[in-house]
């Protein structure tokens, strides 16, 4: 595990040599730039609409992170899942095309190693998203009271959202030698992981309650969305390390798979 660091800074550079990553991070912030914009004159104009209506009751309820912060999160997360793949989709498959797949693997490094230091790199990457985006609320504290622990609740759960889509692409990204495919695979991937409910609500064709609760569990959503509300349950935390180790774990197999052949 001593060696996970060097790996991770390994990665950090060739990801900083790239254009994805100054591509991402560019639309990243155009995008969530203009989400929060948006949000805040959404927001703008309703409380002025309540003003106009004297709707005193309803403009006593309207509430910063209720209206703005966590819709402003929960647009993150949506962009998370189509720019993580893109983040992720090299860092397995530029070892097998540049031709230091061998090498790497043949050194001293164990695999978890390799595995944890590759998605060390990626989930800092995406951490500086989120710290990006979670600079646009911190304005509102200028303006207004937003409540502290509620936003800070959902830049967790838009942070552990993240760490898992990096966990997904880093499996995705194991298993093939072409980016596209690795990005392809990861979008199915993350776009399953946010459908899951509305399979489970459509009975899956007469099957028991049973399953429909385990196809809701395994959906990042639902989980997510407690803690952008404020409520940071255990159970949440518990789903998002299982989702990540569980991800970390296919990889460490995969790359296992190719050391033996």
């Amino acid at each position: 595990m001593r060696h996970v660091p060097t790996v991770a800074l390994r990665e950090l550079r060739s990801l900083f040599v790239s254009p994805v990553a100054y591509g991402v991070l560019s639309l990243f912030a155009v995008l969530s730039g203009l989400f929060f914009s948006l949000y805040v004159a959404a927001f703008n104009a309703w409380m002025v609409q309540l003003q106009q209506f004297q709707a005193f009751d309803q403009l006593q309820e309207l509430n910063l992170n209720d209206h703005l912060i966590g819709a402003f999160f929960d647009n993150v997360g949506m962009v998370l899942m189509f720019l993580v793949p893109g983040i992720t989709m090299s860092l397995y498959v530029a070892e097998k095309n540049n031709g230091t797949e061998e090498l790497l693997l043949t050194s001293p490094l164990t695999s978890w190693d390799i595995v944890l230091g590759k998605f060390a790199a990626a989930a800092l990457f995406v951490t500086l998203l989120v710290a990006m985006a979670g600079a646009l609320p911190g304005l509102l504290f200028f303006y207004g009271e937003p409540e502290v622990g509620k936003t800070l609740s959902g830049l967790l759960g838009t942070l552990l959202l993240g760490w898992t889509y990096v966990a997904v692409g880093a499996f995705a990204s194991s298993l093939t030698r072409s980016q596209v495919v690795s990005f392809l695979i990861c979008f199915v991937l993350l776009l399953v992981l946010m459908l899951l409910p509305a399979v489970a609500d459509l009975g899956l064709a007469g099957a028991g309650d049973g399953l429909s609760a385990v196809f809701r569990w395994l959906s990042a959503g639902g989980h997510v969305q407690g803690l952008i509300q404020g409520l940071v349950d255990t159970a949440d935390l518990v789903y998002f390390a299982v989702m990540i180790g569980s991800f970390l774990l296919l990889t460490r197999l995969t790359v296992d798979s190719v050391r033996w052949r």
